[in-house]
This record gives C-alpha cells, sequence and structure tokens, in this order.
C-alpha cells in the first residue's frame, strides 16, 4: 500500500475576514474532494485570513500513478482557484 500526500499553501488576497477565507477554504475543498475522492483539511495558518495550508492524501498499490494522480490534482487546483497556490510538499510513502 502507498500513500500519497500534498501540501499546499493558498494565499486568498481577497479574503478580508476569517469567516470568509473558512468559506472559501470549504468551496475549494469540497470541490477537490468530490473530483479526486482524497482526503484533505486545512492543516496550518488557521489563524491568517488571507492564507490557507491545506493537506491532501490518497492511498493507492502504485507509486507513480499517485505521482501522476497528485499533479493531476494541483493542476486542477492551479486552474479553478484565483489566488496564489505554493506546493509545499509532494510524496509518495510506502506503508
Amino acid at each position: 500500500m502507498k500513500v500519497g500526500v500534498c501540501t499546499l499553501e493558498l494565499r486568498i488576497p481577497y479574503a478580508h475576514s476569517l469567516k470568509e477565507k473558512r468559506s472559501i477554504v470549504k468551496r475549494i475543498s469540497n470541490k477537490i474532494k468530490q473530483k479526486f475522492n482524497v482526503s484533505i483539511s486545512e492543516i496550518d495558518t488557521q489563524d491568517l485570513w488571507q492564507t490557507a495550508t491545506l493537506g491532501i492524501a490518497v492511498v493507492g498499490s502504485h507509486g507513480p500513478l499517485l505521482e501522476g494522480f497528485l499533479e493531476t490534482l494541483i493542476d486542477y487546483v492551479e486552474s479553478t482557484f484565483d489566488g496564489e497556490i505554493r506546493v509545499l510538499h509532494t510524496e509518495v510513502i510506502a506503508v
């Protein structure tokens, strides 16, 4: 079994409050969950209203397929999100 892990940092310059940021993060997270069937959560920077750090995990049996899957997921986020995106970490771990 292999686990694909990705950490994304989203810069949301148009968020003017924590409430607005949470709404945006929830909408993005739900879109990603529905399209890719992954586990996703905000894992850091919860108190900053213009930055969100998301952790994404997916389980599979073939490492190269998981790497391609994570690349496709990142491309999707880049094409649908209108803020700045930084990929902090992507890794496939053998368990």
